[in-house]
């Protein structure tokens, strides 16, 4: 017999989903069969699989023990880099400054020296966040970027955090600008595009097209110069929809490629695009726990595109 009590993050969610992740032995069928058996309860009182559960109630499980074997826990993230470029931070989320060069999630080859991973230790080391005390949550990024590309990333303290900042980027209620340097200059200062973007999973490589084509699907880019000098623009952009690189491959599809884009541009070879996700917008409405961030905009001031721009050392 085990029995378990429900944490704050792990809070809201269905009993049948909680319980195959703390216990990856559980066959699913077993559990399905021993829940009508009763076997399975929540305060000692009968339940169903869908039942979402709640802080501070008690799941009890008469099982043996061989399928009660928790998931174990691995502390690879104290591996992690400790320095973090902080924006913003209160109880349930935190900005962070993401350098160019640095994955935000394990890639297959390398899985400390990551974003995710520097978040988990900062949050442990400070106490915020017990991998013992939460069986079904751990920090998580609302948004992710590009490893070559710096700027602004999202990180959730809390299951309810995370699952509103989900939704509204969703629904594009968090406004997301990105600062790029491009070849040539504009005749049209400021405008909004709409084209057709395909991507091929086994080259990484997204194309870009005028018109619509199987499989395409719709992306829309609003720019807006903000300087210029001798044969170089630079941008702000507006995501409508966020796709796939959207924002190198459809500059470089109207003749305006990022600079340093290997993938995209004429640099081969290069793959430190002068791209920088430098500011949020929250345009969110309804937002829960989360309605105090409602109307306000956050900038990373230490950008090394704009600084560099200003400096006329492109």
């Amino acid at each position: 017999m085990k029995i378990l009590t429900v944490s704050k993050n792990d809070s809201g969610q269905r009993l049948d989903k909680y319980l195959l992740k703390v216990f990856p032995k559980l066959p699913k069928s077993l559990m399905y069969k021993e829940i009508r058996k009763k076997n399975i309860k929540i305060n000692k009182k009968r339940t169903q699989p869908d039942y979402i559960i709640n802080e501070g109630e008690e799941i009890s499980l008469y099982l043996k023990d061989d399928v009660l074997e928790e998931k174990k826990k691995h502390y690879d993230f104290m591996k992690a880099p400790s320095e973090l470029d902080i924006l913003y931070e209160d109880g349930n989320i935190m900005l962070i400054n993401k350098r160019p060069g640095l994955l935000c999630h394990p890639d297959g080859k390398e899985y400390t020296a990551t974003l995710i991973a520097a978040v988990k230790r900062k949050l442990f080391e400070s106490g915020e966040w017990d991998p013992n005390e939460s069986e079904a949550f751990t920090p998580s990024l609302a948004n992710r970027i590009d490893r070559n590309t710096g700027g602004i990333v999202i990180a959730a303290k809390n299951a309810q955090s995370l699952r509103i900042l989900n939704e509204k980027i969703k629904t594009r209620e968090i406004e997301k600008h990105y600062l790029a340097a491009v070849h040539g200059t504009f005749d049209v200062k400021e405008a909004e595009l709409k084209a057709y973007l395909s991507k091929n999973e086994r080259t990484n490589k997204v194309s870009v097209f005028d018109k619509e084509k199987p499989g395409s699907k719709e992306i829309i880019t609003k720019y807006k110069v903000i300087d210029e000098y001798d044969d170089i623009s630079l941008l702000d952009i507006d995501l409508k929809t966020g796709r796939t690189h959207q924002i190198r491959a459809h500059m470089a599809h109207i003749g305006h490629p990022l600079l340093n884009d290997g993938k995209y541009g004429t640099e081969e070879g290069r793959f430190r695009q002068a791209l920088y996700s430098y500011k949020l917008i929250f345009n969110i409405k309804n937002a829960d726990i989360l309605d105090y961030l409602a109307g306000k905009e956050f900038t990373a001031e230490n950008c090394e595109i704009l600084k560099k721009f200003k400096e006329r050392k492109f």
